[in-house]
């Protein structure tokens, strides 16, 4: 299902908006401008039609067509409109999840966007958008992850925020010298495993390492991957994680942290607002951006970005740019990102974020502190083939350590055949 929102000169008129106001940047457009959108949720979907009423608003003799498609209906349907009677802004999702399109040459070398002092703004995610030398597209929101933990625990063990391995370590002993566990976890659903994955892999080997290993440029077997696993492994053999997390959900593993029975959570911020439910305020719930392991090495951070892109064989590129560039203006990205609208964290660096700790946290963390690259998580940055059964082997490696060599076979063959 889909439905179309569109709006002219006539329907600010009449919504109050005059035509000298509208045009706020001196360069007003005209002709028409067709945006494709998943954005279906009723929070997305009020933030997609605002920023298309604002736009408006700075071009009111541009005629602009919005069209809402269902999230999962549109997985299916972008390839198909992106050849066909493609429209001239479409949604999509950076880095892994753009190539196919980038290399069919469906999607707009957009680096001409980016030039200037907006690609310092956006500097934190332009890899992620980045192919070749080119980029292909601009980011609107994006969500850290990063380690939350039981503030209040910490504090009555004398623990203080690690930020190396030994110190990682040795936090993780103390908890469980004295019944606590380090993480809760629950990997019914693979995923969350490809977080952890993420982490200990980025921290061992690096962003770059990492990118090459998830578009299939790095063997499993390579001592480089070995390293990562034998890192993960310290963690597993102390018994850091909750027992059973291969039965629970991310949902089922909230009661462990919010009883106490474990002290932290490798999460994405989403994991907030839950938590904050179960009874856990400001006093007692913090964050840390996940330690070092090998020293030197600039870290990554997993942040899933939200994207817009040019269809090449769009028709109206001119406007499809501009409206791009309105999209990143630190003022929208603040805007949208504002907790009654995404609740999320705008990508723009001189953006501002509402006054809440974590969103706070995360975007200084991912504005100054993630120099090393922004990867999009393991089911985002691998093929879907690939992070099946990649995903599948993190899991059971957390279960059956002793399984690492069949399981590492498993994913070079896997990688062999895919890519």
């Amino acid at each position: 299902m889909h439905s179309i929102f569109k709006t002219s000169l006539a329907a600010l008129v009449a919504a109050g908006v005059s035509a000298s106001s509208a045009i706020a940047d001196g360069h007003a457009l005209t002709g028409d401008l067709v945006i494709f959108s998943d954005m279906s949720n009723p929070a997305p979907r009020a933030v997609m039609e605002g920023m298309v009423e604002r736009f408006g608003e700075m071009h009111p003799d541009l005629n602009i067509e919005l069209t809402v498609i269902d999230r999962e209906a549109y997985k299916t349907q972008i390839r198909n409109f992106l050849t066909a009677n493609a429209p001239d802004v479409a949604n999509w999702y950076a880095a892994n999840r753009m190539l196919p399109y980038v290399e069919a040459g469906l999607f707009e070398d957009v680096s001409d966007v980016w030039e200037g002092q907006i690609s310092e703004e956006l500097a934190s995610t332009k890899g992620a958008l980045t192919i070749g030398d080119a980029q292909y597209g601009v980011p609107y929101t994006y969500y850290q992850w990063g380690v939350y933990y039981r503030k209040d625990i910490f504090e009555e063990y004398g623990l203080t925020e690690p930020t190396t391995w030994a110190e990682e370590l040795a936090n993780c002993q103390t908890l469980l010298d004295n019944g606590v566990k380090c993480y809760t976890i629950g990997t019914k659903f693979l995923w969350t495993a490809g977080g952890w994955f993420d982490y200990m892999n980025m921290r061992t080997n690096g962003y770059d390492f990492h990118a090459r290993l998830t578009n299939g440029e790095e063997s499993w077997t390579s001592d480089e991957v070995r390293a990562t696993f034998a890192n993960w492994q310290q963690l597993i053999d102390m018994g850091a994680f909750v027992d059973d997390h291969q039965t629970y959900s991310w949902q089922e593993a909230l009661p462990f942290m919010a009883n106490g029975e474990a002290a932290s959570y490798l999460m994405g911020n989403f994991a907030v607002a839950p938590l904050r439910e179960a009874g856990l305020d400001d006093d007692k719930l913090d964050f840390y951006q996940f330690p070092e392991i090998t020293a030197g090495i600039p870290r990554g951070e997993d942040a899933p970005t939200d994207t817009f892109h040019i269809p090449a064989n769009a028709t109206n590129k001119d406007n499809a740019r501009a409206f791009l560039k309105f999209v990143v203006s630190a003022e929208n990205q603040t805007l949208i990102n504002n907790g009654e609208n995404l609740g999320q964290l705008p990508v723009n660096a001189l953006s501002s974020v509402d006054d809440d700790k974590f969103l706070n946290q995360g975007f200084d963390m991912l504005s100054n502190k993630a120099p090393g690259g922004i990867a999009q998580f393991f089911d985002r940055d691998a093929p879907a083939e690939m992070a099946a059964v990649a995903m599948e082997g993190f899991q059971e490696f957390m279960v059956f350590p002793d399984n690492l060599e069949d399981i590492l076979e498993r994913l070079e063959a896997a990688r062999e055949d895919i890519y």
